[in-house]
């Protein structure tokens, strides 16, 4: 699992987060629909889709080929996705190694059938277009 710890932190992950004022409900909820939306495409095994979903930051950072090798050989030892429960949200404008901008960093609870309890950590980012797109993936 270090490798794809190491990828999820090259990626973006949040090691450092300055709290701001909260999201509009709207903007919370687009990230939040963002986010489930690349979770179902990695719990399902469309890595590469999954990549297609992430913003210009993140593939900036991870070739398409590399993600998918990391999580085709990573991902499956967790096994099918019995739950996933938000524990955590938060605005952020800054991110440590990561440019400024609109972040919502959220913490899931999740129970795989080969890890009764992983936290995943999903940072969708507000893209100039208006879309909100995954700037990090982080699993433990």
């Amino acid at each position: 699992m270090k490798n794809f710890s190491a990828l999820a932190f090259l990626a973006g992950c949040v090691l450092l987060v300055m709290p701001v004022a909260p999201a509009t409900a709207n903007q919370e909820q687009a990230a939040i629909k963002a986010a489930e939306h690349f979770l179902f495409l990695v719990d399902t095994g469309q890595y590469a889709q999954s990549w297609d979903e992430t913003a210009g930051f993140f593939k900036n950072l991870v070739p398409r080929e590399e993600w998918v090798r990391q999580l085709k050989a990573l991902r499956p030892a967790f096994g099918r996705l019995l739950k996933r429960k938000i524990r955590f949200k938060n605005s952020a404008q800054k991110l440590h190694g990561a440019p400024d901008g609109e972040y919502l960093v959220i913490q899931y609870a999740t129970s795989f059938t080969g890890k009764r309890e992983a936290m995943e950590t999903v940072t969708p980012a507000l893209e100039q277009d208006g879309h909100w797109r995954i700037v990090g993936y982080y699993i433990r």
